[in-house]
């Protein structure tokens, strides 16, 4: 009890450095027109998917061949209409803007204002700035994607009148943690730029640059490459198709972005078994009947680790610049 009254009455410890830099961060981030321009977009996707989705949902939900037709949430997400997509599409897209709208100036613009050098003149390790500016940015990702589902679980329960599921809403949260690691990424990458340039729109552009090679041109690249390299399949038997189409799948895995899509996709889509070619005697005698969420979350652990693998990587070489960095006004 006494212990109790000691800390009831007790005077509030100072915050730390970390604290009072996360604190900065968000609100700059809160503040920032770009910021605030993404946040308009991205809400604007959302509406526009949630309309299509709402508007569908009662002949989507009466499909009796579709095996994830009870998920009636998990639906809201991936119905897509005839000129809008579904909503984790948007985020693959939108994701890494994001990301480099929140990153791309972390570190360079305030050297070139002069606020770095008086930062680091007092008590702060440089570890605790980079830690700040990437531990705020990924806060108001995660607030943004969650209040975006709660927005959404709620506007389903209002219209739709349908209870939650458990299963549903550990996928829609494993949705919605994956989806911020892929904004992470896009993030880190996005610091690391800001570490290496001196101007903020040699980083910007250089990320921009990234994002659409590996968005656009390096799928083509692959396939093109993989066309001229690989026989004609007509003269291969079933084995050695399977095996060159897994090759080309996991080259393509090498792009953030289809590794997002994969374990998304299977998330929200609970009939999904493989995220490869099977052959015949793998799929005789499969029931087409919706997994249950350990095992789709066993089946994208690989699509999991390679996104936070390259997010720890590109933090880590942000981390070895920024502290061989020699910080001038």
């Amino acid at each position: 009890m006494s212990v109790f009254i000691d800390k009831l009455f007790s005077v509030p410890e100072s915050p730390t450095p970390f604290r009072t830099m996360v604190r900065k961060e968000v609100g700059d981030h809160i503040r920032s027109w770009r910021f605030i321009t993404m946040l308009l977009l991205i809400v604007l996707t959302f509406v526009g998917a949630m309309y299509i989705s709402l508007a569908n949902i009662r002949k989507v939900v009466m499909e009796v061949n579709d095996p994830d037709h009870l998920y009636v949430y998990l639906k809201l997400l991936t119905t897509a209409g005839n000129a809008m997509p579904a909503f984790h599409i948007f985020i693959s897209f939108l994701g890494p803007l994001l990301g480099i709208a929140l990153g791309f100036d972390a570190v360079n613009s305030e050297q070139n204002s002069g606020t770095l050098m008086r930062l680091l003149a007092q008590p702060v390790y440089r570890d605790n700035i980079l830690l700040a500016k990437f531990y705020a940015a990924l806060l108001v990702v995660s607030t943004l994607f969650l209040s975006l589902v709660l927005l959404m679980i709620g506007g389903g329960l209002l219209i739709t009148g349908a209870p939650v599921e458990a299963t549903e809403l550990l996928r829609i949260l494993a949705f919605v943690a994956i989806s911020v690691i892929y904004v992470g990424f896009w993030l880190s990458l996005a610091i690391c730029l800001s570490v290496k340039f001196r101007h903020a729109a040699t980083s910007a552009l250089t990320a921009i640059g990234i994002w659409l090679f590996f968005t656009v041109f390096y799928q083509m690249i692959v396939n093109m490459v993989m066309a001229a390299i690989l026989p004609d399949p007509a003269y291969l038997d079933p084995q050695q198709v399977n095996a060159f189409n897994n090759l080309i799948l996991s080259l393509m895995r090498v792009a953030p972005s289809q590794l997002y899509t994969d374990a998304a996709t299977t998330l929200l889509m609970p009939s999904i078994r493989s995220l490869g070619p099977l052959s015949m005697e793998q799929m005789a005698g499969a029931i087409p009947a919706p997994l249950s969420f350990m095992d789709s979350l066993m089946i994208v652990w690989p699509q999991v680790t390679g996104l936070i693998a390259a997010t720890m990587a590109c933090f880590a070489l942000t981390y070895y610049l920024f502290m061989r960095k020699e910080i001038r006004h």
